[in-house]
């Protein structure tokens, strides 16, 4: 895992931005087409900012996975995913994506889960643009995480720190407005992107950081699995890396 450490979380996002979208670059030149990962959450908005701006993607060549939907919340709720990447993502795109899949939370989860995995199991994964959340997680596997998950996509239940952090960020009025569960993007499947690009800012997020790090590797702090990645790279500003060692 590599880090790239910045003075604040604009100059994280752009770097974050530059780095993904040189990769995305490389791919398109090198296979004529992309698929990527898109993460959502504060910590990605000055990330997607800059990497809709950045020039250069023919983004007509680029398919886009969601990485993770809370289970049974409508696309019109603020804290949807799939609104928050239309919003900030897709719309803002200089040119269409040759497809954007994003996952429908509503219904039949596993149905669902089975829909979107075969789809992902068509396109490998170029360049995941992720995170790591309060607790440790990665997109929406909470500890303890399944290192060994066989399918894509999974429903998952969500912690109570999770369910914090996202009222913390402003998306829900109580906690119990926070959905209990979600379709996750898997632990392995995360790790098969031949490129991870993972932004995450601020002082909550530090403690985390520093296991994710500098910690054993332990489905009880899923983000450790990075670790274990050739090609990670880890954007901090200095509140998140406020508490590394080395």
């Amino acid at each position: 895992m590599d880090i790239v450490i910045s003075d604040s979380k604009q100059e994280l996002g752009e770097k974050a931005a530059a780095h993904g979208a040189a990769l995305l670059r490389e791919a398109i030149r090198r296979q004529g087409k992309a698929a990527i990962v898109v993460a959502t959450g504060a910590s990605q908005f000055e990330m997607l900012a800059a990497l809709v701006a950045a020039e250069g993607i023919d983004w007509a060549c680029v398919t886009a996975f969601h990485l993770d939907e809370y289970i049974g919340l409508p696309m019109t709720h603020p804290a949807s995913f799939r609104k928050y990447l239309k919003e900030r993502f897709v719309d803002r795109l200089p040119a269409p994506p040759a497809a954007f899949h994003y996952i429908h939370g509503e219904g039949d989860a596993r149905a669902e889960c089975r829909r979107v995995g075969e789809i992902l199991r068509r396109h490998p994964i170029d360049v995941a643009f992720i995170g790591i959340g309060e607790n440790g997680h990665l997109a929406f596997n909470d500890p303890c995480a399944d290192f060994q998950a066989e399918e894509p996509y999974l429903v998952v239940d969500l912690d109570e720190a999770c369910r914090r952090q996202q009222l913390g960020e402003g998306w829900f009025r109580t906690l119990d407005d926070v959905p209990r569960q979600a379709i996750s993007m898997s632990i392995p499947q995360i790790m098969k992107a031949d490129s991870i690009v993972c932004t995450v800012p601020d002082a909550r997020k530090a403690k985390a950081v520093r296991g994710a790090v500098e910690g054993p590797v332990t489905p009880d702090l899923p983000s450790s699995i990075l670790q274990r990645h050739k090609r990670a790279t880890l954007f901090l500003d200095r509140d998140s890396a406020s508490l590394l060692g080395r």
